[in-house]
């Protein structure tokens, strides 16, 4: 049936105005348009409107009735698949994919089974590891389209149906093919990774580099073409790993050797080798640049743009290295490819006669080629000039003209190349190939699509046969799919008429074909090109593929299923015969090397083996590569290249045949090469060509479209009529509806899970449920529209009563306004004539007063005048007469005292006289001689004293006399000027005071002048000399802030140096955890693979033919994370603890000490890293506050400088107080010590220790009491000092911020300059210090940078030695193992040998020490010994009849030697978690513990190994056993975990026993130390995690899918859209695997109940549920970056309620301090984008500030996806998502589009001390540990 005419039939049905066409064009091949006007039938033309508003008439064959094409709706159109589209046609199609590939970058499509992969030129991100695991487990039309999904189909029916898989990858030259198969294998390698260490899946990627390097070459087309055909087996095992792979070639170009074209180059391997050519290694094959060399330089530029031929020859060796081709024949390879070159070079000279020639002995490039090949010169010079003819009588040699010589050589150096290839292929081949039975196979085939150019040769001829060889295999396999799925559905089958190119087939392949008789006339010795096209003219002249040009006798057409293509036959014989000459081929027989000989020796075997080999498709079909078979014997005639690709093809397509087929088509989309550039012309033949439009015509012919009952019910119940939805029936609602909507049964069919539908029926659909819709939302729009009318029109009434009644009001309010304004006019009146009189009387009232005061001021001031003058008088008189008086006082006094003067003087001389008398008389000498000496010197004095008071006095006198007289003359002439100023004119006398008064006012003036000027000079120079002092201040003080300023800039640069060392050594931390953590997880699938290939072995030891190693033992046993020789995997048995107690348990407890010396080293770094982090906090909370405090007010500099003062004091008075106590402790140490010497047997020796320790420890705190008073007493000095001087800062010269004492002060130059060179000497010595620390700082880091490197560096070389030994056999990796083993286990021996002398040295150190206390411990240690002896011998021997006292219990439990396998048996191997309920959570560790204690009790070092070893080898076998039971895992974590702080809280170490009580610290370990055990259980407790997180993200990663997208949380509010038929039998699993977020949450649920019952530790619990969410959230956000069905509004909402419950559950179980919220944010953001709008530049800022945690790439992804549910929404355009890029283009985000869902978080365990005491547990009797006694 014709889709065009089903398409008819719609149109007329859908000839309204409006109604969208698809038209032809000839430059865009078709142009959408749309009806201008109605059509009726009949009418010869449509009234047609272009898309850029043409009108045009389109005309109608009315005979025909060809109306133009359906155009889709927009609802349709960017679909993933071809065939949901309603409308089937070759438009449709080339619009889906154009808007695909241009609009959303989508390069994949499904059409039908086929996917159409459309070559961006552009690198795109969606090929990583990330996307293979989405990818991996999913069905086929679940995701988006990818080549990754049709791996995953296949892999995924081959693991189901247990049949062999192919996919089929064809295009035309630079379409992508190699590339499209390249990534299927990379699939393959990841998904099917070999179970063995043999990392063939690297070997399958590495021979792709090797094959495009010999087999690959630049065309016009495509810079890396592939110029053979190749197909791939990659084999799998029962466990569908790869174990091998095998690779069929068909027509390599041997051609391009030899010629190419303008524009084009040779193969690869030739510039690889000639870039190359400098390397010392290649100087022996003599190749200089490729431009000079004829084989490589005729196309012209011998470079591509963007590659590197150097390095790509790196990586081809690399290659060749890894698949175990070994240097010795690379090099032999390589030679033979230069000699090729070399021999291009070769000069032939031809003869004057014209029909011989010759070459040169001397060339050099001959010469090259026959040393390089190593035959002999002289034949090589000879035979390539001659040729030998062989008749039945005789022999001759003939030479050979130069064109025959060019011939022959360029067909030896055909011949080389393709020897090599297949040499090259043949040993790929073996290094991928397997001894190990295949059970299955996907086949890859990368083959040349249809080919059609200017001149097309025997190459394109081949091709477009294998083309049309498959075309027929692909349209049969189309018709064969839709039956089936026919079949299935019950749907009764019609007879689908598709295109079979059998008929062209024939004419190729047939008996007296194209190819038959091109192989006849190769075998006519004079047989040409011109004849055999003439014979093929004759012969199928009448066939309808088979056409002669008009204008040439040399060609032929011939009419394939994609286009007409015409042949030139000229070089069809020469290249189907592809003669050599035997004899030069004889010359390389006879090489000396034997690389080279072996290329040309005849291969007999290889004809029977590529017969028998095809027969059987269940087993590994080993077929030969396809390369031209070698020469037979001359009895046997050499068979054509045309009969070989032929039997290739043949055996090809059996094998074909026998798998199942999945289709990728490439199309290439311009020929420019320009990345997302469509050109529809290049389009639509390649679509033509490759099969794509044929698909669609037999999906068109039948029933395209196919709906699942509950979908279509979903889509279009809004059809349905109410009472029928009261049916519960679906099917038959679905049944009705159509039944009443379509009338044409025909038109759909009725299957057994599906509705099949015409093509155009479900446009039809969504046309009425538009219509329904339409016609619903008028309806709304009328209701609404008139109630919004009638809301209007009250809102008006309200309105114009409301207007009404303010206006009445605003009239009455006016009135009353009126009156009260004109009472209020003559209220004003009346007030300002009142005021105006009132004004008029006070101003005459003020004028009145104003004159009487003016009047009485005057005569006052008269009446006062003349009372003053009369004062005046008075006091004059009064002066005048006060003087007179006193005068004549002092002249009466002066009289009198004279008087007195004279009579004393008389009276004195008398006496004296008398006195004279009587001292003449002896008696009154000798009387007044008593005592006369002393008196006489008494009395002299006292005269010399009297002499000094009377000359003072008399002094007195004449000066009192002087200034007497001078008063008495001054007094006179005043009195004289007195009396004749009244005499004299009055007038006069005034005017001389005047004049005298203004002239002594002058006079002062002139003074008060000069003055002035002297102070304003020194004012002037003070202030130039304070100016110069501030501008000196204010420069010191900037300084002083520069230099504050520097430090502190110092101070925060080094803490920000310091904070960002810190993050980035949390960061290497972090990773160096989750790097060791890996590692940990590493090892684990280590140890699985290890017992896969013992499984393997053993399997192998049945086989007869083979047999076992003796060895018993693990090569990975060195590799181990646990000590001792029981760790390994052999020791799961009980032969392998048998084997421990055999061997000894001193051996396997020196193990567990070796290995950890890394772990011991790793955990002195995080020590370190501990004590880093510490002081760094410190410095973090010091800078705080400096920080702070800059921030503050400027007040707050104040305290600032106080602190700098106080921390400097107090600084200096540590580093005092420091010495001055090292002093003293080394003083007390030393007499400590003398005395302990002294007293060394004596008892008080201890007690005088202590108590010098005492006296220390109170002078220490006394001087610290001292000190702090001391430092408070300078701050408070300090903070005075600051307090005055905040008082004075009104003065401008003082600094403000100044802190120092007496700064108020007047500051001397030379002193402030002083006082600076003091600061800066301040400053440098803080900035040396701070410099010193970070110093110091630095060095500890790089130290530990060093550690770190150091470990890196080892792990590193680790990791290569295990990569190199990957490389190597079997046999060889087990011999590499031991020399590795012995090399290791001799450098440790040596370190432990240093580590015993160390320790022996201590030992005899502390042996001295010990020798007082060592009798007493032997005794007491003897005397416990006997009693323990004793009891048990009484234990023993009185079991029965004895009755021991009971005594308390300490904490331990005892057990024989022999009972520790059952003590493990019963408590780890055998226990079940379900046993325990009810008991204390984490018995076993604590049972585990006391054993231990015990152990360390009786100091068994042996026992405590021995125990610690089985226990651990028994928790790792009870966790292999159920290794997918989540109760049982979680048990052992948190058992282990427990036991793991068990050994920390009782381990003895400070850090560890701050919670612990009295009791609990007296069962703290004695004797050992037990750390390295402790990181053995940690490594235990990673690797117990990881595997526990594994076993819940496998129980919840089938459900997030379907619960967080697919599921309806809220009923009703997604929609289904037309999908194809993706989702087939073929991709679907039997059963309803739909899940819903309670399931989800049940499960969840599930896991917290168990692990909160069974006592896991909450840090652990969260850590857990913050993994699980981070997997949720990169499952659910991966599928929907992939995912374009459910990128809509509905789904958006439908995930903010799903998360919204997670949130909610979180909260409930109080799990929201896990971060898990957190994890979830890129989920969220994504949730909003879909809600939010879309079309403004407000909208694109909007989703850039809130989609902070989505990356630009996955923000651009989830715009492209979006699809409207229906055509009420719009699409996002283009220029909003160009928006949306350009503002995102500052953003660095990671090149990665898909969350990594195997990232896992690092675990860690923080030490959680039990409150139980030892004592306190009870031991059940049910898990039978009779034999352990409490202690």
């Amino acid at each position: 049936m014709d889709p065009r005419g089903s398409n008819s039939l719609v149109l007329h049905s859908n000839t309204c105005q409006y109604t969208r066409v698809w038209i032809p064009d000839p430059y865009e091949v078709w142009r959408s348009a749309e009806l201008t006007k109605d059509y009726k039938e009949g009418e010869k033309s449509l009234q047609l409107r272009l898309e850029d508003g043409t009108i045009r008439e389109y005309p109608i064959d009315v005979q025909s009735n060809q109306l133009p094409f359906l155009r889709n709706p927009d609802i349709l159109v960017g679909e993933n698949d071809l065939t949901a589209l309603s409308y089937l046609h070759e438009p449709a199609v080339l619009h889906n994919l154009k808007v695909r590939f241009l609009e959303s970058n989508h390069i994949y499509t499904y059409c039908g089974i086929v996917l159409v992969a459309i070559n961006p030129y552009e690198q795109l991100p969606i090929y990583g590891q990330d996307v293979i695991y989405a990818y991996s487990g999913q069905n086929m039309g679940d995701m988006d389209p990818h080549i990754f999904a049709v791996a995953e189909e296949a892999y995924k029916q081959m693991a189901r149906d247990e049949k062999n898989q192919s996919i089929i990858v064809s295009g035309e030259s630079g379409a992508g093919k190699t590339v499209s198969a390249k990534y299927a294998m990379r699939y393959f390698a990841t998904v099917g990774g070999s179970a063995s260490d043999t990392n063939i899946e690297e070997k399958v990627l590495a021979s792709s580099p090797i094959m495009e390097a010999i087999g690959n070459a630049k065309t016009t087309r495509n810079d890396n073409s592939s110029r053979f055909g190749k197909y791939i087996q990659i084999g799998f095992d029962k466990r569908y790993h790869i174990i091998g792979a095998n690779m069929r070639t068909y027509l390599l170009e041997k051609s391009r050797v030899v010629f190419q074209a303008d524009g084009e180059r040779n193969y690869h391997i030739f510039y690889q080798l000639c870039a190359a050519a400098s390397l010392p290694e290649f100087k022996e094959l003599a190749l200089t640049c490729a431009e000079d060399f004829f084989y490589t330089s005729q196309g012209g530029d011998t470079h591509i743009e963007g590659i590197d031929d150097a390095e790509d020859f790196e990586k081809t060796r690399q290659a060749f290295t890894l698949l175990g081709v070994r240097e010795s024949h690379q090099i032999s390879i390589f030679k033979i490819i230069a000699s090729i070159l070399h021999l291009g070079n070769v000069e032939i000279q031809a003869e004057r006669d014209g029909d011989s020639c010759s070459v040169s002995p001397q060339d050099a490039h001959l010469n090259d080629f026959c040393r390089l090949l190593g035959v002999e010169h002289s034949q090589m010079v000879h035979w390539l000039c001659h040729r030998k003819l062989v008749t039945t009588s005789e022999t001759y040699v003939k030479t050979m003209s130069p064109q025959q010589v060019a011939n022959a050589r360029s067909a030896l150096a055909k011949h080389i190349y393709a020897q090599l290839f297949g040499w090259i292929v043949e040993h790929v081949n073996k290094a991928l190939c397997t001894a190990l039975k295949q059970h299955a196979f996907i086949g890859v085939l990368d083959i040349y699509g249809f080919e059609t150019f200017e001149v097309n040769s025997f190459e394109q001829f081949c091709i477009n046969y294998a083309n049309e060889k498959l075309q027929q295999q692909f349209n049969s396999h189309v018709f064969k799919l839709e039956q089936e799925e026919y079949m299935k559905e019950q749907i009764p089958w019609t007879l689908i008429d598709f295109y079979d190119n059998q008929p062209c087939i024939d004419l190729i392949e047939a008996k007296l074909g194209i190819l038959d008789l091109l192989d006849e006339e190769c075998k006519v010795p004079k047989g040409t090109d011109q004849n055999w096209a003439q014979k093929l003219y004759d012969r199928h002249s009448g066939s309808q593929h088979f056409q002669k040009p008009r204008m040439s006798n040399t060609a032929f057409i011939v009419v394939h299923f994609a286009d007409k293509v015409e042949y030139l036959s000229d070089g069809f014989l020469e290249k189907n015969r592809d003669t050599v000459y035997e004899e030069q081929i004889n010359i390389l027989k006879a090489s000396k090397f034997p690389l080279v000989a072996d290329l040309f020796h005849d291969d007999k075997d290889s004809i029977p083996a590529a017969a028998t080999s095809g027969k059987g498709s269940s087993s590994k079909i080993n077929i030969r590569s396809a390369r031209p078979p070698l020469k037979a014997s001359n009895k046997e005639h050499k068979k054509t290249v045309g009969h070989q690709f032929r039997t290739s093809l043949h055996l090809l397509m059996e094998t074909l045949n026998a798998t199942t087929p999945h289709y990728v088509r490439c199309i290439k989309p311009n020929d420019e090469k320009l990345p997302f550039h469509f050109d529809p012309k290049r389009a639509v033949q390649q679509l033509r060509a490759c099969g794509v439009l044929e698909t669609i015509r037999i999906s068109a012919a039948g029933y395209p479209s196919r709906w699942a009952y509950h979908d279509f019910f979903n889509r279009y119940r809004v059809l349905v009529k109410k009472r029928e939805l009261g049916n519960t029936d679906k099917k038959a609602i679905c049944r009705s509806v159509l039944e009443n909507l379509i009338k044409d049964p025909d038109k759909f069919q009725f299957g057994r899970t599906k509705i099949f539908f015409r093509a155009g029926q479900v446009a039809y659909l969504e046309k009425l449920r538009a219509d329904k819709f339409r016609a619903a939302t008028i309806m709304i729009q009328k209701t609404v529209r008139g109630w919004l009318q009638k809301v209007k029109y009250r809102r008006l009434k309200a309105a114009t009563l409301t207007l009404q009644r303010f206006c009445r009001g605003h009239l009455a309010r006016r009135l009353a306004e009126q009156l009260r304004r004109t009472r209020a006019a003559i209220v004003f009146q009346k007030q300002y004539r009142m005021r105006r009189t009132r004004l008029a009387y006070q101003r005459a009232r003020r004028a009145a007063v104003i004159i009487q005061a003016f009047t009485r001021g005057m005569l006052v001031r008269r009446s006062y005048r003349q009372v003053l003058m009369e004062h005046k008088a008075t006091v004059l008189q009064k002066h005048v007469r006060g003087w007179m008086a006193r005068r004549r006082f002092r002249r009466l006094r002066g009289a009198a005292i004279v008087i007195q003067c004279a009579f004393r003087m008389l009276k004195a001389k008398q006496e004296l006289k008398a006195l004279k008398i009587e001292a003449r008389s002896a008696e009154h000498l000798k009387r007044l001689n008593v005592g006369m000496e002393n008196k006489v010197v008494q009395l002299q004095r006292k005269i010399d004293d009297q002499n000094k008071e009377f000359r003072t006095l008399s002094e007195q006198l004449s000066a009192v006399t002087s200034t007497h007289t001078m008063e008495v003359e001054k007094l006179k002439k005043e009195l004289a000027r007195y009396q004749q100023g009244h005499s004299g004119d009055s007038s006069l006398r005034l005017q001389e005071e005047v004049e005298s008064l203004r002239a002594e006012l002058q006079r002062a003036h002139s003074e008060r002048k000069i003055l002035e000027d002297t102070h304003t000079k020194e004012k002037d120079e003070l202030k130039k000399q304070v100016a110069v002092l501030e501008q000196e201040n204010a420069l010191l003080k900037d300084e002083k802030e520069q230099l504050n300023n520097q430090i502190l800039c110092q101070v925060k640069d080094e803490f920000a140096q310091n904070s960002v060392k810190e993050n980035l050594m949390k960061r290497e931390l972090e990773e160096e955890r989750s790097r060791y953590q890996n590692l940990v997880k590493e090892y684990s699938r280590l140890e699985q693979r290890y017992d896969n290939l013992r499984d393997e072995m053993s399997i192998i030891k049945q086989t007869p033919g083979h047999r076992r190693n003796p060895s018993n033992q693990s090569s990975l046993e060195s590799d181990s994370n646990y000590p001792s020789i029981s760790t390994s995997e052999v020791g799961d048995t009980e032969d392998a603890l048998q084997q421990v107690e055999d061997i000894g348990l001193e051996k396997a407890a020196m193990d567990m000490t070796v290995f950890l010396k890394l772990q011991k080293r790793v955990r002195e770094l995080e020590q370190e890293r501990k004590k880093l982090q510490v002081q760094l906090e410190k410095r973090e909370q010091l800078d705080g506050r400096k920080v702070q405090g800059e921030q503050a007010k400027n007040d707050l500099d104040l305290d600032q400088d106080a602190d700098l003062a106080y921390n400097s004091l107090k600084r200096q008075e540590l580093e005092s107080e420091n010495k001055k106590l090292k002093n003293d402790l080394n003083e007390l140490r030393k007499a400590v010590v003398d005395q302990a010497t002294q007293n060394n047997s004596t008892h008080g020796s201890p007690d005088s220790y202590h108590l010098l320790l005492n006296q220390l420890k109170l002078a220490n705190e006394e001087l610290e009491v001292r000190k702090e008073e001391v430092l408070i007493l300078r701050t408070q000095i300090v903070s005075a000092d600051q307090r005055r001087l905040a008082g004075k800062s009104t003065e401008p010269n003082i600094n403000a911020r100044t802190s120092w004492p007496n700064s108020e002060k007047h500051v001397d130059q030379e002193d402030a300059i002083e006082a600076y060179h003091g600061v800066c000497q301040t400053n440098r010595l803080l900035e040396a210090q701070l410099q010193a620390q970070s110093r110091e700082h630095e060095e500890e880091v790089e130290g530990l940078k060093a550690q770190v490197e150091a470990l890196k560096e080892e792990l590193d070389k680790q990791q290569q030695t295990f990569c190199q030994t990957l490389l190597l056999s079997p046999e060889a990796q087990v011999e590499f193992g031991v020399q590795q083993e012995i090399s290791r286990l001799t450098n440790e021996n040596l370190d432990l040998k240093e580590l015993v002398e160390k320790l022996e040295k201590n030992e005899r150190k502390l042996k001295k020490q010990l020798k007082i206390y060592m009798k007493k411990v032997q005794d007491l240690e003897a005397a416990q010994a006997l009693a323990q002896s004793e009891r048990k011998r009484h234990e023993l021997n009185r079991q029965v009849t004895v009755q021991r006292k009971e005594k308390d219990f300490q904490g331990m439990l005892e057990y024989h030697k022999e009972d520790e396998a059952l003590l493990i048996r019963n408590l780890v191997t055998e226990l079940k978690p379900q046993t325990l309920a009810g008991t204390v959570p984490c018995l076993p560790a604590y049972v585990l513990y006391m054993c231990i204690r015990h152990a360390d009790y009786v100091n068994d070092d042996l026992k405590v190994h021995s125990l610690l070893t089985s226990t651990i080898n028994g928790i790792k076998k009870v966790l292999k056993k159920h290794n997918e039971d989540f109760e049982m895992t979680s048990f052992w974590l948190s058992n282990t975990c427990r036991l793991l702080h068990c050994l920390k809280q009782y381990s003895g170490d400070e850090g560890f026993m701050t919670q612990n009580t009295p009791k609990q610290n007296e069962h703290c370990l004695k004797n050992f130390d037990l750390t390295e055990y402790r990181q053995v259980l940690s490594d235990l407790s990673i690797q117990i995690y990881q595997q526990l997180i594994k076993i819940a993200e496998g129980v919840l990663q089938p459900m997030i899918v379907s619960a967080m997208l697919e599921n309806e949380s809220i009923q009703g509010l997604s929609g289904v859209k037309p999908t194809g038929y993706r989702k087939r039998s073929s991709s679907m699993v039997d059963g309803d695997n739909s899940y819903c977020l309670e399931a989800v949450i049940r499960q969840m649920t599930s896991f917290h109940t168990v692990m909160r019952e069974q006592g896991l530790d909450p840090e652990i619990i969260l850590q857990v549920f913050k993994q699980l969410f981070y997997m949720i959230n990169a499952v659910t956000l991966n599928n929907l970056l992939l995912r374009k069905d459910v990128c809509s509004w509905s789904t958006g909402m439908q995930l903010r309620y799903n998360i919204s419950q997670l949130e909610e559950w979180l909260r409930g179980r109080n799990l929201h301090q896990s971060g898990a919220v957190q994890t979830m944010e890129p989920l969220i953001q994504a949730a909003q984008l879909l809600q939010l709008k879309k079309k403004t530049p407000e909208d694109a800022e909007a989703i850039c500030s809130l989609c902070t945690s989505l990356s630009t790439q996955q923000i651009v992804k989830i715009l492209n996806l979006y699809t409207p549910l229906n055509e009420f929404e719009e699409r996002v355009t283009v220029a909003f998502i160009r928006t949306i890029q350009a503002q995102l283009q500052e953003r660095n985000d990671p090149q990665q589009l898909l969350l990594d869902s195997k990232h896992m978080f690092p675990v860690l365990f923080p030490f959680n001390p039990s409150s139980l005491t030892m004592d306190s547990i009870h031991i059940p009797a049910y898990l039978n540990l009779e034999f352990l006694s409490e202690v």
